[in-house]
């Protein structure tokens, strides 16, 4: 069990360390709020979605469910209709730092609703947790090892949002000003874009 556990954490921090859609939103979202727990709905949605994730992958229900045509289809129009949308409200966003603090922090509902979307349908996120974490799951045969390695990649997920969202609160706030974080937000938003056409790749040529 601690080898598995040990080699989850492992495999689970080197997936998650680059800066991508998902930890740029965790990140972004520290900066903004006036505390950082107000960030919370956001950093608690994204560890959820991706405790999912991991969950499935290990017991692997994920590759079942992107083998059925059907399933496939819905979830990938979903998938692709969430991330362009998202992506024109973000472009949308002309969010000041000079003006009021909280002016461009995101309610609460608003934050789980993107974090989810950028967990559940970022097309890294699934080749993460299908192909690798699922795939190195294969190698443990005993409930005890597969439920040691998944537990120990969720955990990695969750202290790392925690860690983004307050280093991003410490960190950030000086930073992120007028036009600087418009240009964030314009980024984020082409950055979704190009994954909903990755996204429509990967979900309609898996085979």
């Amino acid at each position: 069990m601690l080898i598995a556990a040990v080699h989850g954490f492992i495999l689970a921090l080197g997936l998650i360390l680059p800066i991508g859609m998902q930890n740029g939103f965790i990140l972004t979202q520290g900066v903004v709020n006036r505390r950082w727990t107000g960030a919370l709905p956001a950093v608690i949605t994204a560890s959820v979605c991706d405790t999912v994730l991991v969950s499935l992958a290990v017991l692997g229900l994920s590759a079942v469910a992107l083998h059925i045509f059907w399933l496939r289809y819905i979830l990938g129009m979903i998938g692709i209709g969430f991330l362009l949308y998202m992506g024109w409200k973000t472009w949308q966003d002309k969010g000041s730092m000079d003006q009021d603090e909280t002016s461009t922090a995101w309610p609460p509902k608003r934050q789980v609703t993107f974090a989810a979307s950028v967990s559940l349908f970022n097309p890294h996120a699934l080749i993460d947790t299908l192909v690798i974490l699922g795939g190195s799951a294969l190698a443990y045969t005993s409930w005890a090892d597969k439920i040691a390695f998944a537990s120990a990649c969720s955990v990695v997920s969750w202290i790392w949002f925690f860690f983004l969202a307050i280093g991003g609160h410490i960190a950030g706030k000086a930073a992120l000003r007028s036009t600087s974080f418009n240009k964030i937000h314009q980024v984020a938003a082409v950055m979704m874009w190009l994954s909903a056409i990755y996204l429509a790749y990967i979900i309609y040529t898996f085979q």
